[in-house]
């Protein structure tokens, strides 16, 4: 949806260029709007099934918790290197991003060209400062062998889905005892994640620890606190339980404070 949204973008503007430049008379995709966009099926993890998943992944355990923490794209946290860590006020300084084009790595600004500081909880000082210890200041945190690039081509499918598989063996293998033990399963299943999922984890953790919109969109680098609704709108419907409570407890407050003034009065 991002893809087409972006080409009718382009299209519209260089459109508008051509009826500036008398070239059209009317730019046909004025009134064009792009597809309402629909809500995706996400595998969000809960805290304990993130440190399931890092707990069987045998290599780079830390890439796991640290996306399902702070959000941060693969590109993103690839790119990192020991200056972009404040340890002190548990910041991690986004200023660009690798990606694998045909093989090839490509150097850029982060997506939408948007610096940010995401902070990342004290739990995980002490691993990151292990990965940063010996290195100097430009050298990468999360590297592959011998210092390369960490390449989610190569990650994913050799160490995370292996990871993936195996937690979620043994979950059936709880669920399959428990049933025959009682009749009820009460192990949830494990869902099938990609590092790109830990990202939607890491929303799905801040919202239900009571981050606020703006907060998860400078967290994730959205442009805009509208499309981090968009894109999340199904983690937000609790809140509306919230506002309808608030509004019962003011609504009763006035209504009593109405009544005691009313008294107070004909006294």
């Amino acid at each position: 949806m991002p893809t087409i949204e972006n080409a009718l973008s382009a299209l519209r503007g260089a459109l508008d260029i051509a009826v500036e430049d008398r070239q059209i008379a009317l730019n046909p995709c004025g009134a064009v709007k792009a597809p309402r966009r629909g809500i995706a099926d996400r595998a969000y993890l809960t805290h304990s099934q993130v440190h399931q998943l890092a707990d069987a992944v045998r290599t780079h355990p830390e890439v796991v918790r640290f996306l399902a923490y702070t959000g941060l794209r693969w590109g993103e946290m690839a790119a990192l290197r020991v200056c972009d860590f404040d340890m002190l006020r548990r910041r991690v300084n986004i200023t660009r991003g690798v990606a694998e084009v045909r093989g090839a790595l490509v150097w850029s600004t982060p997506k939408d060209h948007e610096r940010r500081a995401v902070p990342f909880p004290a739990m995980l000082a002490d691993e990151l400062s292990g990965l940063m210890a010996g290195k100097s200041r430009d050298d990468l945190v999360f590297t592959g062998a011998e210092g390369a690039v960490l390449r989610v081509s190569t990650w994913r499918p050799r160490i995370m889905a292996r990871a993936v598989k195996d937690v979620q063996s043994a979950a059936a293998a709880a669920r399959a005892v428990e049933l025959r033990a009682t009749g009820v399963a009460t192990t949830v299943e494990f869902p099938t994640v990609s590092p790109h999922d830990l990202r939607h984890t890491a929303a799905s953790l801040a919202i239900s620890a009571g981050a606020n919109v703006k907060a998860v969109q400078r967290m994730l680098g959205h442009a805009k606190a509208s499309m981090t609704l968009d894109t999340y709108a199904d983690l937000f419907p609790d809140d509306l339980e919230a506002v309808a409570s608030a509004l019962d407890v003011a609504a009763r407050a006035a209504l009593e404070s109405t009544a005691d003034s009313l008294r107070t009065g004909q006294q």
